[in-house]
């Protein structure tokens, strides 16, 4: 069992230092530590083009500055661990201080709304599982919209967008909790122990998820833990990034006489592994469509199974990066007899061909539709390598190497996705080259 905190509200106990479950403490931390933390974390976090919050930004520590409630001075020498763990116990140690102080107002504020001074006839307060989509902030519910600006408190996690967490109330705290590979800010226990202490105080908490919160997003185990201890939870659906991606490419995931049914699988290892957690014969359906979340670092094992099991090798599968956000990409791959066409004819005639030829092709891809997606197309070869990646299963995991997306992408694999207007393999690219040419 991982250590688990309990948020204390006793006025004995330290404000540099907090205790675990199992008794295990953490060192005070000193003010010149403090200093010398935060203005790594400035210091080394540049904004970057991420719609999501990552774990060291700077956006994240000023979108949670009140937990920081320390005099930042230049630190005339710093030596800052690397360690993970390290790092993530030091910001609990930061944040501690402040958790407490809420907690005490949210507790103060439910007794004297109560009336009594002692809060004896206020149950406690709600807890809200809210979905907020694949990042596009307009993919929000009415009723997300209207419980994130009147939550006491939010804890958000990675894959909430930035544009999601504009929109919330001006007087509502936020507390990142998100994980990535290598780097959990809170542990899923200390998670629930934290919407727990809110709730107990009587506070509207809002627990930000992307995409749904019951889809890949461990809400279950939350509204599981919650319950027993008697809180009562609320679950807002939001769209998962298989519905509101696919929508985006135009991509059905069911479509009569192709695909009869749809999967979700997790791309996840076991213990960081290289291999899928669990891939079923029957998942290798060509009948189905299979959408696969958090699957960059096992698709080379998972295509493999797939194929091993029976599906076809040239089945159309693409890679989506951050999709549905200003930042989305999806390369496309130009059909290889072109590529080759182009290359040959540049070697042999020169570069004023290789022009022509490259203003012809985009003319082919305007043509065949598969330059009208989010990402503008640019004239000229160097474009082609950093649009889209559709592919055939069997390719998708080199094109997705060569193309270097980065997490969150996620994978749809199966027949449907040659009905998108951005396929590139179609049966009628042949005939479309020809008649641009």
């Amino acid at each position: 069992m991982a250590l688990v905190y309990k948020v204390s509200l006793s006025s004995a106990a330290s404000s540099s230092s907090f205790s675990f479950a199992n008794t295990k403490s953490f060192n005070p931390i000193n003010p010149n530590t403090i200093s010398c933390s935060l203005h790594f974390k400035s210091s080394s976090s540049s904004s970057s083009s991420s719609p999501f919050t990552e774990k060291h930004s700077l956006e994240r520590y000023q979108r949670d500055n009140w937990l920081y409630n320390v005099k930042q001075q230049e630190p005339t020498s710093c030596s800052i661990s690397s360690d993970p763990e390290s790092i993530r116990q030091n910001d609990i140690a930061l944040q501690l201080p402040e958790l407490k102080n809420l907690l005490q107002v949210l507790r103060e504020k439910r007794e004297e709304k109560c009336g009594d001074g002692k809060g004896e006839k206020c149950g406690p307060g709600n807890v809200y599982l809210v979905g907020t989509g694949p990042g596009d902030p307009e993919l929000l519910t009415v009723k997300a919209m209207r419980v994130i600006q009147n939550a006491d408190l939010l804890l958000y996690d990675r894959l909430v967008s930035n544009d999601v967490l504009d929109l919330v109330g001006p007087n509502a705290r936020l507390l990142y909790v998100g994980k990535t590979a290598g780097y959990h800010s809170r542990t899923q226990e200390e998670i629930h122990e934290l919407l727990l202490s809110f709730a107990e105080v009587g506070a509207n908490v809002v627990r930000l998820k992307g995409g749904d919160p019951l889809v890949f997003g461990r809400g279950g185990e939350e509204m599981d833990f919650l319950q027993q201890q008697g809180i009562q939870v609320k679950v807002i659906p939001g769209i998962t990034a298989a519905s509101g991606i696919a929508a985006e490419l135009g991509i059905p995931l069911t479509h009569r006489g192709v695909a009869n049914s749809v999967r979700f699988l997790t791309g996840h290892s076991r213990k960081g592994g290289a291999d899928p957690l669990f891939v079923a014969e029957n998942a290798a359906d060509p009948d189905s469509t299979l959408v696969v979340y958090m699957g960059l670092s096992t698709l080379p094992s998972l295509a493999l199974k797939l194929m091993h099991h029976g599906l076809p090798s040239n089945t159309p599968a693409v890679a989506i990066e951050r999709g549905t956000t200003p930042q989305q990409r999806v390369v496309s791959m130009i059909p290889s007899f072109v590529r080759a066409f182009v290359c040959v004819c540049a070697m042999c005639m020169g570069v004023l061909v290789c022009i022509l030829l490259c203003s012809l092709l985009r003319m082919y891809l305007l043509k065949c539709s598969v330059a009208s997606s989010p990402v503008v197309v640019a004239a000229g070869l160097h474009a082609f390598a950093i649009m889209q990646v559709f592919a055939e299963v069997k390719d998708l995991a080199h094109e997705i190497t060569s193309a270097e997306l980065v997490s969150p992408t996620l994978i749809i694999i199966g027949n449907v996705v040659s009905l998108s207007p951005f396929w590139p393999y179609s049966s009628k690219e042949v005939p479309c080259l020809a008649g641009v040419i």
